[in-house]
């Protein structure tokens, strides 16, 4: 956003604005969320009609951001809704309330609209809070606490604040203050209690249950539940199978495959094919890691002693080779066999990629080459979970090309940010083909802050490719939650 925070200056230009800010993002047919770049783009070509607001850009790419968001906040009930205020509202040397972790402590003197803007929400059946910025806000969302958040803040603060709720897709509308400065502010009350009374039962927005869906995924990766898809502990090396399976581990493939099935379907009872889906994902992820720790001589993982460390090389290969056994066996069970084609292409282009590192030294180490095994080992990680959960739909076809092209930007963006961490750490040329090798050797006269910009432009280039691929995706709720897993991955 500009540093320069003009709002229109009186009610009726506000509201005359809104109106048409209204009426221009229902011409856009526009599903949230929507990414920074696209509010910038909106707000251009709204001013491009509209040249007496050009300098009003960073106000309109929050009221564009409300319209887009006004119909799902709509539809979430009162009690699962956050206002949120800033204490800039009370009257400065009048105010005797005390701030303690969870904001401020209103005496209710009836000097400012602080009280009886809580009071409505309240009355509604909704929470409120008085503090600064919307950490608090990420973590009540994520906390299941509450759905969506009707935050008040200065442009000022919503400069800081507004890319989080933006990134993290929050359903939410941003009001900001008629002024600047942090004494004795001003906000249109009526247009904030008309947001707030916002509601329309007929529809209802449903956002998924992360937690839900995370709490599931962890059962089936219990020993118990394991033992009745997997072969029954009669040897060493499945006893191996299912604790490498039953330990440590985020299970984020098959959260990620159910919580597409879910976002898609609307249903919360999942089938035994994303059941089974889920579970040989995870099969294939855990083989892999064995094999990497092999190939790449690690010790531990996990804070603890790989396979290969505790009982060598050639049993570690083994037991990976017998999980991805499992895998295939616990899919040729299912109704689709579209799942076993999905995870073969996906194994095979996983080797493709390993194999391409693994002989890095015989061939240069350019960008275009360490970008291909990016693209052959990381992205079908991400790529597989989508598809597989994309297919247990049995519908929905037209997404794969969108699922593709966000798969690869999000994949590259994660191995380019991890080659920027190491960089930061100075081990950028660390023996293994990484990007800054490649930079290195493309541009040897680079200085090494040179190569840190160039990492970190390609990095913020493919993290803006990933949403880009998600602009035309129309199911809210698979957007949002791969808005989510962008910021978690690459945040």
């Amino acid at each position: 956003m500009s540093k320069q925070y003009v709002i229109p200056s009186t009610l009726e230009q506000r509201m005359h604005l809104r109106k048409a800010l209204r009426a221009f993002v229902q011409m856009q047919q526009l599903c949230p969320p929507v990414s920074l770049k696209q509010l910038e783009q909106l707000a251009d070509t709204f001013i491009s009609d509209h040249e007496d607001c050009v300098d009003m850009r960073p106000w309109l790419m929050v009221e564009i951001h409300n319209q887009v968001w006004l119909p799902v906040v709509a539809g979430i009930p009162y009690e699962r809704r956050l206002l949120m205020l800033p204490k800039c509202l009370s009257r400065y040397g009048e105010c005797q309330a005390e701030f303690d972790e969870y904001g401020l402590l209103c005496h209710r003197c009836g000097r400012c609209h602080i009280p009886n803007l809580q009071d409505k929400a309240e009355q509604l059946g909704g929470l409120s809070i008085v503090a600064e910025g919307f950490t608090q806000v990420i973590e009540l969302i994520e906390n299941n606490v509450v759905d969506a958040v009707i935050g008040v803040s200065c442009l000022d603060s919503l400069e800081k604040a507004f890319p989080l709720l933006v990134r993290h897709a929050v359903p939410g509308l941003a009001i900001a203050l008629n002024d600047s400065g942090c004494r004795d502010t001003h906000v249109d009350v009526d247009y904030v209690e008309e947001m707030l009374s916002l509601l329309n039962e007929e529809a209802t927005s449903h956002l998924l249950d992360h937690e839900a869906i995370q709490e599931q995924v962890n059962r089936w990766f219990s020993r118990q539940e394991l033992e009745q898809l997997m072969l029954p502990a009669t040897d060493s090396t499945q006893k191996i199978c299912l604790d490498w399976m039953s330990g440590e581990g985020k299970r984020w493939r098959p959260f990620l495959l159910s919580a597409v099935w879910q976002a898609l379907t609307g249903k919360t009872e999942m089938p035994i094919d994303v059941h089974r889906a889920a579970v040989a994902v995870e099969c294939f992820h855990k083989a892999s890691l064995i094999h990497d720790d092999v190939e790449d001589k690690d010790g531990t993982r996990y804070g603890k002693p790989t396979v290969n460390a505790l009982y060598g090389d050639a049993f570690a290969i083994n037991v990976g080779d017998a999980l991805l056994g499992q895998g295939y066996r616990i899919l040729a069970q299912s109704n689709n066999p579209e799942l076993l084609r999905l995870i073969a292409d996906a194994h095979i282009r996983l080797c493709r990629g390993q194999g391409e590192e693994l002989m890095w030294d015989k061939s240069p180490v350019t960008l275009d080459f360490v970008m291909n095994i990016f693209r052959n080992k990381t992205v079908p990680a991400f790529e597989v979970s989508l598809m597989l959960g994309l297919s247990c739909t049995g519908n929905f076809a037209h997404l794969r090309p969108m699922l593709k092209d966000y798969s690869e930007a999000l994949g590259i963006a994660y191995q380019l940010k991890d080659d920027l961490d190491d960089f930061v750490q100075d081990n950028e040329l660390a023996c293994r083909p990484s990007a800054v090798l490649a930079l290195r050797t493309e541009h040897p006269s680079w200085s090494q802050e040179d190569v840190k910009t160039e990492l970190q432009r390609l990095t913020d280039q493919y993290h803006q490719q990933a949403l880009d691929a998600l602009n035309g995706l129309d199911e809210m709720e698979l957007k949002r939650l791969l808005y989510q897993v962008t910021e978690k991955i690459l945040g």
